[in-house]
């Protein structure tokens, strides 16, 4: 049976409504869906079989599917099956495991896994005739693709691995203004006086530093070894990282083309009811990019999830020119937005959450 919403219904699918869409044919998977492969709120996207290495990077516009734009743009098919490299500056297009066949109510929204964000792989999902980049219009129809293009590491991947996350909605309902500043007031969604709570809540950047060694975060290495992206606490954390330390100054300068994992100054929260996406907090701000990975999910640092309140772990790379940062300095927004009914299980409930309760934390991969 389809599923059935009232007229005013609006917000984020849970994990049980997801789980129906498939059932009742709105998500259609080439291979069944894994035990695991159903989160929160969102769905985790599984790469296919071949990959295609092409010239640019490309929307495929209104009037064009993604097969189309790929026939004309590959230079080279690559077959994923157990395992295949995808290097460094490089643009690979995958088509997913799954596709969809949403109705005239549902859209979706794409972003890269967490541990996919901490390893610098650039990732944005495509849909036919789409104009933009991890956005699918509501009743789509079509197959689903990922853009890859990792650019510090070179990673390892094979069919079924998972890149990119998609959450479900009908509408939207985002929390602003009064509201927003009622459900802090309740739930306390960041652990600072005087929050900033304009279009969002304001996260900042932690340069005081964690631990006896005041680590304040990791630059990444260049010319490392590859990262199997499905293998976890493989590899050595130094063989690929320089860690950094508090100065004091308490200021970090960003150096153009690098890529640094920095942690927020506040500890926050998501409550069961809510999912939250980290968005710039200025987009005329652009000396640098915080966050390839914004989703989280319901019952992040929350209490009865385990989280005791978690730091946001900051992705970070600098562009053109040298950018200075300070502690505290505001570099990213939490929006929250409604969900249409609470999970079955939150984050970190016991389903393998990787980073409830983190700190300064490197993505699963690295041995800790």
């Amino acid at each position: 049976m389809p599923l059935a919403f009232g007229p005013t219904d609006r917000g984020i699918l849970p994990d049980r409504m997801i789980a129906a869409l498939t059932s009742s044919g709105g998500i259609i998977t080439a291979v069944p869906l894994a035990d695991d492969q159903i989160q929160p709120a969102s769905l985790d996207l599984r790469l296919g079989e071949v990959a295609y290495r092409v010239r640019a990077s490309f929307l495929p516009g209104p009037r064009a599917s993604v097969a189309q734009r790929i026939d004309s743009l590959k230079l080279h098919e690559i077959a994923l099956g157990d395992g295949a490299v995808l290097e460094t500056g490089c643009v690979y297009i995958v088509p997913l495991l799954e596709s969809l066949a949403l109705p005239a109510d549902l859209g979706a929204a794409a972003n890269p896994k967490s541990s996919t964000g901490r390893l610098d792989v650039f990732t944005r999902v495509i849909a036919d005739a789409a104009r933009s980049f991890d956005r699918i219009d509501p009743g789509y129809h079509g197959p689903l693709y990922l853009e890859i293009s990792p650019r510090t590491f070179p990673v390892l991947v094979r069919e079924g691995s998972r890149l990119a996350q998609m959450r479900f909605h009908r509408g939207r309902d985002l929390v602003i203004g009064d509201d927003l500043t009622a459900l802090h007031a309740q739930e306390r969604l960041v652990d600072e006086e005087g929050a900033d709570l304009v279009d969002g809540v304001a996260v900042g950047v932690d340069l005081a530093g964690f631990g006896p060694d005041a680590l304040v975060g990791y630059r990444a290495k260049h010319h490392t070894g590859l990262i199997d992206v499905d293998r976890r606490a493989r590899y050595e954390v130094g063989e690929y990282w320089e860690p950094l330390r508090a100065n004091r100054s308490r200021t970090l300068i960003l150096d153009p083309d690098e890529f640094y994992i920095l942690a927020s100054k506040q500890a926050v929260q998501v409550p069961p009811d809510y999912a939250a996406e980290m968005v710039p907090f200025d987009p005329l701000v652009g000396e640098f990019r915080v966050h390839y990975a914004g989703f989280f999910d319901p019952g992040f640092g929350v209490d009865e999830a385990g989280g005791g309140g978690s730091r946001a772990v900051l992705e970070v790379r600098s562009h053109e020119v040298p950018f200075i940062i300070e502690h505290g300095q505001t570099v990213g927004r939490l929006v929250y937005e409604r969900m249409l009914a609470q999970p079955d299980q939150l984050y970190g409930e016991g389903i393998g959450s990787n980073y409830q309760a983190q700190g300064l934390k490197l993505s699963k991969h690295f041995r800790p």
